[in-house]
């Protein structure tokens, strides 16, 4: 393809220009209106500039990508709310051996979880959780987040939901997702150990604290161990982490809201009614289940906090219990329905003990009831997933068995779907559409074809200069145009230079284009949207926030893309 107009040229490149930048800085002084708004002003752009036609501009939005994207976007929300990250997160902190061995752990739970639920959800969902694991163990948080960044992107690199730049060329190129797995998932394993190596040999000193160090740090009592590293969190505060994902905002567990929330501070209180140092407590309002909950971990403690449950209590003269002080009598839960829920303890006079009695069983029935319906909703979440799962390995349309598992989702969910929907990232949905429409027009232009006739024959695959070549093009565009529109820039110019070596290059090229462009997003702390996420989540943490650099980020990331790269590039050459 020849170049445009000397007009088209210019004001094309004009659009992609600004396109880019919002799309790498989204919040340059000039303009900080974000990379969505940035992408829908290039694609405008384009349009306004007749570069391309208002109808050319719909066909280039690629709406089975759309499809694959919400459907999985769906399919996480469901499985955050069924506490599956959770148990994530669990499986971390579970018999830890150690410093290293939590490293190990962050790395492999990391890298599955990103090829099943796409690196950027992981990162959203696990960021909190590891730095307060850091923190509970004496231990510096700089190499689990990067352990958790770096294995995201590796491990999102065996299968086609596993990122954006992967969906793209699994429809692009029509490789099924099992030759996607087959292809990447051996380079993918050899990567996440290898760039754990480098991380252990990278920290080892850090790493190696002493186990009495970490013993006299990672009590909640005082003394003086928690001057001689950072701040540790108590036990309880680790276990009890609830996720909430930026981008499914607000999501809540099935075990955390409902009935289910007000039955534990119901049991809670029997046994603080036989205590009695409730009787001196304070009138208080508390009315959100939530703080019901901080509510009674605070009475525990001996320490009331300034919550939102109302508590009320009326000396009784005791029933005969040679009491200290004041007797306490039986007290009487009620549950009131208003627009805020509230809990009421106060004393119930004696005539009301045997009711409360029978209140009390029917309420231990309907929590039996609560618990089975829970169970049977998580089992159904979970095997729609496995389903999905194998229908994509079986080589059905990725994008519509990604929209049947979410619309299956949604009906088995017996509500609105109004609550769930909402928590899709509809803006990366449409960064997406101007995306296509922006690179589409670029292509327009010529300059994407002219560059690539240059390189072209020194960058075929069926040699290793020149396949070593691709990839230093691929992981430097990568970088600097970011790696969804590389794979959109490189993608058929790729392909078609391989089909001409033989039908299996081809499938090889798209493989390879794959594997280098996640991997590169490890060089530098902009080279991943799933880096920004866990230097974001970190810095924002509230207590336990941690400042993860830019210089702090690339001193490691060069080494190890660099040979994570290399060696994963020998496995999937050899596929």
């Amino acid at each position: 393809m020849a170049l445009a107009s000397t007009e088209k040229v210019v004001l094309g490149c004009i659009a992609f220009g600004i396109f880019w930048v919002l799309a790498v800085f989204p919040s340059v002084p000039f303009m900080p209106v974000g990379r969505t708004a940035g992408s829908l002003l290039g694609a405008m752009l384009m349009v306004l500039f007749r570069v391309m036609s208002p109808e050319d501009a719909y066909k280039a939005i690629d709406l089975p990508i759309l499809g694959l994207l919400f459907g999985t976007m769906v399919v996480s929300i469901f499985l955050e709310r069924a506490d599956m990250f959770k148990y994530l997160g669990s499986a971390l902190a579970w018999r830890s051996r150690g410093s290293k061995d939590l490293l190990f752990r962050v790395c492999l739970v990391s890298a599955v979880a990103s090829a099943l639920f796409t690196n950027d959800t992981c990162c959203v969902v696990l960021t909190e959780f590891i730095l307060k694991l850091a923190r509970q163990n004496n231990l510096p948080p700089q190499p689990f987040l990067l352990a958790l960044a770096s294995s995201s992107n590796i491990g999102s690199a065996a299968t086609p939901i596993g990122n954006p730049q992967n969906l793209v060329i699994a429809v692009q190129s029509g490789i099924t997702f099992g030759q996607f797995l087959v292809g990447v998932f051996p380079a993918m394993i050899v990567g996440v150990i290898t760039n754990t190596c480098i991380l252990l040999c990278y920290f080892w000193k850090y790493l190696s604290v002493p186990e009495k160090d970490q013993e006299r740090g990672g009590g909640s009592g005082g003394g003086g161990g928690g001057a001689a590293g950072p701040e540790v969190v108590a036990d309880d505060e680790v276990t009890s982490h609830r996720f909430t994902p930026a981008r499914m905002s607000h999501a809540s567990s099935v075990n955390g809201g409902g009935d289910d929330c007000v039955s534990e501070p119901m049991r809670r209180s029997d046994s603080l009614n036989r205590a009695d140092t409730l009787s001196g407590m304070r009138s208080r309002s508390y009315n959100s289940e939530g703080d019901i909950q901080v509510a009674i971990r605070s009475m525990r403690a001996s320490s009331m906090s300034q919550e939102m449950v109302e508590v009320s209590t009326v000396c009784g003269d005791g029933g005969g219990g040679g009491g200290v002080g004041v007797g306490v009598g039986p007290r009487k839960i009620t549950r009131t329905t208003s627009h805020q829920r509230s809990v009421i303890i106060e004393d119930a006079p004696e005539g009301d003990a045997a009711r409360d009695g029978g209140e009390k069983g029917k309420d231990g029935e309907e929590v039996k009831e609560k618990r089975w319906k829970v169970l049977v909703w998580k089992s159904a979440v979970y095997l729609t997933t496995l389903g999905m799962l194998v229908a994509l390995l079986m080589g059905l349309n990725m994008s519509w068995s990604a929209i049947t598992a979410a619309l299956v989702l949604l009906a088995l969910d017996f509500t609105d779907a109004q609550a769930c929907l909402e928590k899709v990232s509809y803006s990366l949905l449409i960064f997406f559409c101007g995306m296509f429409i922006t690179v589409a027009g670029f292509n327009r232009t010529g300059i994407p074809n002219t560059l690539w006739e240059m390189v072209e024959p020194h960058s075929r695959i069926d040699s290793a200069k020149g396949t070593a070549l691709l990839a230093v093009v691929i992981l430097v565009l990568s970088n600097v145009a970011s790696n969804v529109p590389t794979v959109l820039l490189l993608g058929t110019r790729v392909a078609v230079s391989a089909a001409a070596i033989s039908p299996a290059s081809e499938k090889k090229a798209w493989l390879i284009l794959a594997w280098v462009s996640t991997v590169a997003g490890n060089l530098t702390l902009l080279g991943s949207a799933a880096n920004l996420i866990v230097c974001e989540q970190a810095r924002r943490a509230q207590f336990f926030g941690y400042n993860l650099t830019f210089w702090s980020h690339l001193r490691f990331g060069v080494p190890s893309t660099i040979i994570v790269t290399t060696i994963g590039l020998l496995i999937v050459a050899s596929y």
